[in-house]
């Protein structure tokens, strides 16, 4: 396949950014069809990272009692317990020279090299990750790669036609009791609820609210 080649109509995908919307209310009787879930997850787990580190998990919540427990915590909306699916986006929390040593040996696997040809880039990582420990701002760093990641979760349900609408209205250490995320290593940052509007979602009506592109992108 050539790179160049166009795998969507550009028309298509404004369409399907344009009938995306942050659903408030899910029809609780509608599910994502499980191949459907499938392909999903395998976009989160396509999702672009600084270096390809992927420092994250997603734990993805169906369990009915489990998301009974986190609505409470999450200011008892409704989309924790109505939506089909909740993914709760979690950060590494401490991003170590094991886990770039696992990924450098990863690399080597997949594209069929050997782990001391990547002892640049991986000398390369090591700086970075060592800079940003000294610098106190890992967290930081590593927390945007997960809205990266929501992002790029959030464009593929609105391309596949599945409703979704991202969360930080949650109390994040709360979240990782309930789920257990701190002994895993992991902390919750953002949630995204998925499934399909409800008839009288009061939002789905109203009009898009962008600026015009000449108020929010400049040419140099």
């Amino acid at each position: 396949m050539s790179s160049t080649a166009v795998l969507a109509a550009p028309t298509d995908l404004l369409k399907s950014l344009n009938w995306r919307i942050a659903t408030k209310k899910f029809d609780a009787a509608r599910k994502i069809a499980p191949d459907l879930w499938k392909t999903l997850e395998e976009a989160l787990v396509l999702s672009p990272s600084s270096y390809g580190l992927q420092p994250w998990k997603f734990i993805v919540v169906t369990d009915p009692a489990v998301r009974q427990k986190l609505r409470p915590v999450a200011y008892n909306q409704s989309q924790i317990t109505d939506a089909s699916h909740l993914v709760v986006f979690c950060v590494r929390k401490d991003l170590s020279a094991g886990d770039i040593d696992h990924y450098v040996q990863t690399v080597a696997k997949t594209r069929g090299v050997s782990a001391d040809s990547l002892d640049f880039y991986k000398k390369m990582m090591l700086g970075s990750v060592e800079g940003a420990v000294k610098g106190g701002y890992l967290n930081e760093w590593n927390t945007r790669q997960v809205y990266i990641a929501l992002g790029n979760f959030l464009t593929s349900c609105a391309v596949l036609g599945v409703d979704a609408c991202p969360m930080e209205g949650f109390q994040p250490d709360e979240i990782d009791k309930i789920l257990g995320l701190s002994a895993q290593g992991f902390h919750a940052v953002v949630m995204a609820t998925a499934g399909y509007r409800a008839s009288d979602d009061a939002y789905a009506s109203q009009k898009k609210v962008r600026y015009p592109a000449s108020e929010v992108i400049a040419h140099v």
